[in-house]
């Protein structure tokens, strides 16, 4: 039974985008391909607020995680972990040999800007980590405070996780300072999972320059010089049918109006967060709650997994709390292409199967 996704991704992708993905094939050495990616690349820069040059990448957002802190890092990472996703971005450094620290707080709390500083301040790092949007927690990194400390700091290579945020909450990556920023195609973008991106800087790359080991498939700079001397090509065959389907998609988006796609996602969670905290309660503290992803604090002692089946015979489908918080949470997806309509009619069937 096909049923509405309201989980962290991936999310409901329109039928127009499912055919775009079925367009027919061209050779990806061509210059229709060419032409192609660099339609994306000029686009993805305005949704970015960027002028650096984008890569595109046929995995998981997690691979060029890994390509950016295996390509840019010479000396030592410091990586901040506000939740799951972070510790991965620091299980990715030490399991490729990466030199690299751990700045973790208690999940439902957020990096704030001051710890940055106080890490920075050692001066024995070169890069730094930061999930922008954390799933596992609904947790909003303060990236603009961060972002202002950065500035004290202008050797230190600056990567930020919006893999779930970017395309449904405005990043202005030149404004901000931001070397390298990550998102992928099956949240925010609408599209289905297989296709991650980013922004990369000339910082980052001359700091790749001077980095011996970084890999092959993942190697942010070796992408990089190979779409500079093949005409918007790439080392290995990408994955065109989610090119075909993210240039029409980000049409969609401008039609939508950039700032009219956020103040969407912004309605979505305003109304999510009071519901939830109406009845339940908010695992983040209000003021760092994200835009795209509400986590509610299971105050009722409720079972998520027989909610979730209820759900799903009603067509629809929301998260239970991820790892350790499995149960004692629960999370609330309003991301993509949702309407506030939607979330309304996911609400009232949760107060209906809860009797509340």
């Amino acid at each position: 039974m096909y049923k509405k996704l309201f989980i962290p991704g991936p999310v409901n992708v329109t039928e127009d985008i499912l055919q775009k993905m079925a367009t027919p094939m061209i050779g990806h050495r061509t210059k229709e391909a060419s032409n192609l990616q660099r339609s994306i690349s000029d686009k993805l820069r305005k949704v970015m607020y960027t002028e650096n040059e984008i890569l595109l990448s046929t995995s998981s957002g997690s691979g060029l995680m890994e390509g950016a802190v295996r390509s840019c890092t010479q000396k030592r990472a410091a990586v901040f972990s506000c939740g799951n996703f972070g510790n991965r971005w620091y299980q990715m450094a030490v399991d490729n040999n990466v030199p690299a620290d751990k700045f973790e707080v208690e999940w439902g709390e957020p990096t704030t800007a001051e710890l940055v500083d106080q890490v920075l301040a050692t001066g024995k790092y070169d890069l730094v980590a930061v999930t922008h949007n954390e799933t596992s927690t609904g947790v909003m990194n303060p990236v603009e405070e961060i972002a202002q400390v950065m500035k004290k700091y202008p050797e230190v290579i600056f990567c930020i996780d919006a893999i779930s945020s970017l395309g449904g909450v405005k990043i202005e990556v030149d404004e901000l300072g931001i070397d390298i920023c990550i998102t992928s195609s099956q949240k925010c973008l609408s599209l289905p999972p297989g296709l991650s991106l980013c922004s990369i800087s000339e910082k980052a790359l001359e700091a790749a320059r001077k980095v011996k080991f970084r890999g092959t498939y993942f190697d942010l700079l070796q992408i990089y010089d190979y779409i500079q001397k093949k005409d918007y090509q790439y080392p290995s065959t990408p994955s065109l049918s989610h090119m075909f389907a993210l240039d029409y998609q980000l049409d969609k988006i401008f039609e939508e109006g950039l700032e009219n796609r956020f103040a969407r996602h912004r309605e979505m969670a305003n109304y999510v967060r009071k519901w939830a905290k109406e009845k339940f309660a908010l695992l983040a503290q209000e003021q760092f709650t994200s835009n795209t992803v509400t986590c509610v604090k299971n105050t009722r002692e409720i079972n998520v997994g027989d909610l979730n089946k209820a759900l799903g015979e009603k067509g629809y489908m929301i998260s239970n709390g991820y790892g350790k918080l499995k149960e004692k949470t629960f999370r609330i997806a309003h991301m993509a292409e949702a309407t506030l309509t939607e979330i309304r009619e996911l609400l009232s069937l949760i107060d209906e199967i809860l009797g509340l």
